[in-house]
C-alpha cells in the first residue's frame, strides 16, 4: 500500500479540513453564469459543471461505495463523471463532457451537498490505512480541479470575441507577485536525494526517494519574464527552425504560433486575455502559457537550458530562499520526461490509475502557479504535461552547465546552503542573514561566553527558573518519555531537566552545527548513561521527521527564547510542525525573554567587553573561512537597538565604509552605513506568548516568570 498521507488523528480536524477546501471551488463557480459552467472549449478541457460533479464523484467512488449496502446518490453518475478509471466501467469520453447538458448544475449542486453530507458522517467514523490516504488523495484531487476549473474557464473565455472577464480580481491563492532578484546560484551537484519520503501527502509518482548523480549547474533566481519572451519574438524566435526540436517546429507551422496563447496583437500592442479579461502585456510578468516546445527553443536562444526536475528539486531543497516565485506564478517547464522513479509502486486498488498509466510522452513541470491552491505545493511535486500543451499556467526558469575549468570542489550540503542564503540575503534591498549562520564551532564558543557575562540575564535567569521547576515539569513526562531539543547548542540546561527525569529513554538534540551538535551529544552520552542519545544534525525551521523512539510520550524543549529570533508567522509554523512531529499528546517547554527596560536590554546585546561583537562579526569570519568570502572585518561595526515597535532587539552590521564583497562569483556592494540585519531577537508578554501557542495547536498549562530581569518558561500541551 502506498502509504504517504499522515493518519487523521482527529475528526474534528479531518472535517474542518474537507469543508475548507470542498468550498473553494463553489466559490469560484459563484458569480459564474450556467453557460459559463456547461460549455467546453476543446477536448483537453472539461466544462466547470462536469469538475464541480467529478471531485464529488471521487469521494463516493473511492470511499463511500467501499461501504458495504451502499446506494448511489444515482447510479448515472458513475458514468457521467469518471474520468478515466477503466476498473469502475463505462465513461463518456472527454471531448464530450460538454455535450451532456443535463443534469443540470442544480442537480451536480444538490449532488455535490449530498456527497458532502455523505462523507461529513462517513469521517465521524475515522479513516484508517489505505482509506485515510484515500481520503487525503480526494482532498488533494479536489485541489487539482480546482486549479484546472481556473484553466479550463480561461481557454472557453478566450474562444469569445467579447474577450469577457471571468472575474474582477485575479483569483491568486498564491499571493502577490515577488519582484525579481536577477542572477544565477551555482549548485555543484554530485549525489543528491530526489523524491518524498515523510509522514505528509505526496502523491504515489513522488517517491520513492533515491539518489541521482548531478553535474555542477547553474539555476536562475528569477523566471522568464514576458519582457524577455517579446525580446525572442522580437528576433525572430517563432521563424528560426534551428531553435527548435523537430516535433516543436512541426507544431509551430501546423498551428502558426507567433506568441504564447492568449496573446494578440492591438494597435502594434501585445495584449493577453486574463481571467480578469484582456490587458495589455505586462514584460515584468512571468511569461505564462508556452508549451514545452517553446520553453525549450527560448532556453536555446538564450544560450541556456530547462533544467531537470533533479536539479530543480535539488536546488530547491538546497536555498529556497535564493528563489523568487518558486510556487506562487506560473508551473516551471523542466527537460524531463515523465516516467516512474526507480521502484515506484502506485498506489492499492482503483487510485492506482491516478498517475502511473500516464507515464509516456510527457514532460514534468514543478513549482506551482498562482492558482495552485495554498498548502497544495511542495518541493517533490511532479505535474505533467503533453509537450505541445499550453492552456494550462505554465512558465520556466532557466539553468545552465557549470563554467568549464577548475571544478570547484564538492560542497558539502550546509556549506552550499550557506552560500546560497548568504548570497541571497545581501542582494535584498534591505541585507540582511539567518541567525542560524551564527553558530559554526567558533560562533557556539562565543555565545557561551556571552551567556556568562553580567549584562547578558536570559541565560543565567532561566536556568535558576528551571531548576526551580524541573522537578514539577518532568512529573508530566511519564515513563519513557522521549525529549527533544530544538537548536540545543551546549546542551548545558537540558542537563536540569535530565537530572529530573531519571525514567527519560532517550534524548534527541537538533543542532544546525555539526561540530557543536557532536561534542553536546557526545558529553551528554557520556553523563547519561542508561539513555539514547540520537543527535539529528538539521535545521529546526525546517523540520524534518523524527526518530522514531521511545514508546512513551514526546517532550519538545526549545529554551533560551530562541523563538524571539523568528518572525511572528514563522514562529507559530515552527510550533505548529513541531507539534505535528511530536505527536498529538506531546508536550513542549517554551523559553521567552520577557519585554522589560531597554537599557537592560540594549546592554544585554551590545556588552561592554565586546564578546557580543565578536560574535556578530564571526558571521564575516565564517563566510571568509567556508566560502573563500574577502569581508574586510575591521569595516563592519556592531550595531544593536531596542525596535518597541516590533517589540525586539535587533543586530546589525554597518559598513563603516562603501566596499564591494565577493562570495564566489557575486559581487555584493555596500554603501558607507548600510547594515546587514543579523538577528532580531522577540521579546513577549503572557498574552502574546498565549495567542502565539493557541494559534499554533498549542494551550498553555503554566506560564512561570523568573525574579527581574524576567525571562519565563512556559508548559504547552498539544
Amino acid at each position: 500500500m502506498k502509504a504517504s498521507a499522515r493518519t487523521v488523528s482527529h475528526e474534528a480536524d479531518a472535517l474542518g479540513r474537507y469543508f475548507a477546501v470542498r468550498s473553494a471551488m463553489p466559490a469560484l463557480a459563484a458569480r459564474l453564469s450556467a453557460e459559463d459552467l456547461a460549455a467546453q472549449s476543446m477536448p483537453d478541457a472539461s466544462p466547470g459543471k462536469w469538475h464541480l460533479a467529478h471531485t464529488s464523484w471521487f469521494f463516493e467512488a473511492m470511499i463511500l461505495a467501499s461501504e458495504p449496502g451502499y446506494e448511489p446518490v444515482d447510479p448515472r453518475f458513475q458514468q457521467l463523471f469518471n474520468s478515466y478509471y477503466e476498473s469502475l466501467g463505462r465513461r463518456i469520453e472527454r471531448p464530450e463532457r460538454g455535450l451532456m447538458t443535463r443534469p443540470s448544475l442544480d442537480e451536480v449542486l444538490a449532488y455535490r451537498t449530498e456527497i458532502d453530507r455523505r462523507m461529513a458522517e462517513r469521517i465521524e467514523h475515522g479513516f484508517e490505512g489505505l482509506e485515510d490516504y484515500l481520503f487525503v488523495l480526494g482532498l488533494n484531487h479536489d485541489q487539482q480541479h480546482q486549479e484546472l476549473f481556473l484553466m479550463d474557464l480561461l481557454n472557453l473565455m478566450s474562444k469569445s470575441p467579447l474577450d469577457p472577464a471571468a472575474y474582477a480580481a485575479e483569483p491568486r491563492p498564491g499571493g502577490p507577485l515577488q519582484p525579481a532578484r536577477g542572477g544565477q546560484t551555482r549548485f555543484e551537484g554530485g549525489l543528491v536525494d530526489i523524491g518524498h519520503d515523510g509522514p505528509d501527502f505526496a502523491f504515489d509518482n513522488e517517491g520513492p526517494r533515491h539518489r541521482e548523480w548531478l553535474e555542477p549547474f547553474l539555476m536562475d533566481h528569477d523566471l522568464v519574464t514576458n519582457g524577455q519572451w517579446l525580446a525572442f519574438m522580437a528576433d525572430g524566435g517563432y521563424r528560426k527552425p534551428e531553435l527548435w526540436l523537430a516535433d516543436g517546429w512541426a507544431v509551430v507551422k501546423a498551428e502558426g504560433w507567433d506568441a504564447p496563447l492568449y496573446w494578440r496583437q492591438d494597435d502594434g500592442e501585445w495584449t493577453v486575455l486574463t481571467l480578469t479579461g484582456r490587458a495589455q502585456v505586462d514584460p515584468n510578468a512571468p511569461v505564462r502559457h508556452i508549451s514545452a516546445y517553446e520553453a525549450d527553443a527560448y532556453a536555446h536562444w538564450a544560450g541556456k537550458r530547462l533544467p531537470t526536475e533533479a536539479e530543480w528539486e535539488s536546488a530547491v531543497a538546497t536555498a529556497p530562499d535564493v528563489f523568487s516565485n518558486l510556487y506562487g506564478e506560473v508551473w516551471q517547464h523542466t527537460a524531463s520526461a515523465y516516467a516512474p522513479y526507480p521502484g515506484f509502486q502506485p498506489t492499492e486498488g482503483t487510485a492506482s490509475e491516478y498517475n502511473g498509466k500516464f507515464m509516456a510522452n510527457q514532460r514534468v513541470l514543478r513549482g506551482g502557479s498562482f492558482a495552485t491552491p495554498t498548502g497544495h505545493s511542495r518541493a517533490t511535486y511532479r505535474n505533467f504535461f503533453y509537450p505541445h500543451q499550453r492552456w494550462a499556467f505554465m512558465g520556466l526558469r532557466l539553468a545552465s552547465d557549470a563554467p568549464a575549468g577548475e571544478r570547484a570542489r564538492i560542497e558539502d550540503l550546509e556549506t552550499a546552503r550557506f552560500r546560497a542564503e548568504l548570497v541571497a540575503g545581501l542582494s535584498r534591498p534591505e541585507k540582511s542573514v539567518s541567525p542560524k549562520w551564527f553558530y559554526d564551532a567558533a560562533g557556539s564558543d562565543l555565545f557561551e561566553d556571552i551567556t556568562r557575562l553580567p549584562e547578558y540575564y536570559p541565560t543565567r535567569q532561566e536556568a535558576g527558573l528551571l531548576r526551580a521547576m524541573a522537578p514539577g515539569l518532568t512529573e508530566h513526562f511519564g515513563d519513557d518519555a522521549v525529549l527533544v531539543e530544538f537548536g540545543s547548542g551546549a546542551s548545558e540546561k537540558t542537563r536540569i531537566l535530565l537530572d529530573s527525569a531519571p525514567t527519560l529513554q532517550a534524548y534527541v538534540p537538533i543542532d544546525i552545527s555539526p561540530d557543536a551538535l557532536k561534542a553536546a551529544a557526545a558529553g551528554i552520552a557520556e553523563a547519561y548513561p542508561h539513555m539514547e542519545v540520537v543527535p539529528v544534525v538539521g535545521d529546526f525551521v525546517n523540520l524534518a521527521p523524527l526518530p522514531e523512539l521511545g514508546r512513551g510520550r514526546r517532550v519538545g524543549f526549545f529554551p533560551g527564547s530562541t523563538i524571539g529570533n523568528l518572525e511572528p508567522d514563522q514562529a507559530v509554523a515552527f510550533l505548529a510542525n513541531a507539534r505535528d512531529r511530536l505527536g498529538s499528546s506531546s508536550l513542549f517547554i517554551l523559553g521567552v525573554d520577557l519585554v522589560k527596560d531597554p537599557a537592560v536590554l540594549v546592554a544585554a546585546y551590545d556588552d561592554a567587553q565586546g564578546v557580543t561583537a565578536a560574535f556578530n562579526r564571526n558571521l564575516l569570519v565564517r563566510a571568509n573561512r567556508e566560502l573563500g568570502a574577502d569581508f574586510d572585518l575591521d569595516a563592519f561595526q556592531h550595531v544593536a537597538v531596542w525596535n518597541v515597535d516590533k517589540s525586539r532587539m535587533e543586530m546589525h552590521l554597518k559598513a563603516t565604509r562603501a566596499m564591494e564583497v565577493h562570495i564566489g562569483a557575486a559581487v555584493i556592494a555596500f554603501a558607507e552605513g548600510e547594515t546587514i540585519h543579523t538577528e532580531s531577537s522577540r521579546k513577549f508578554t503572557e498574552a502574546s506568548v498565549t495567542a502565539m501557542a493557541e494559534a499554533a495547536g498549542w494551550r498553555v498549562v503554566s506560564f512561570q516568570r523568573s525574579p527581574d530581569p524576567s525571562v519565563a518558561l512556559v508548559l504547552l500541551a498539544a
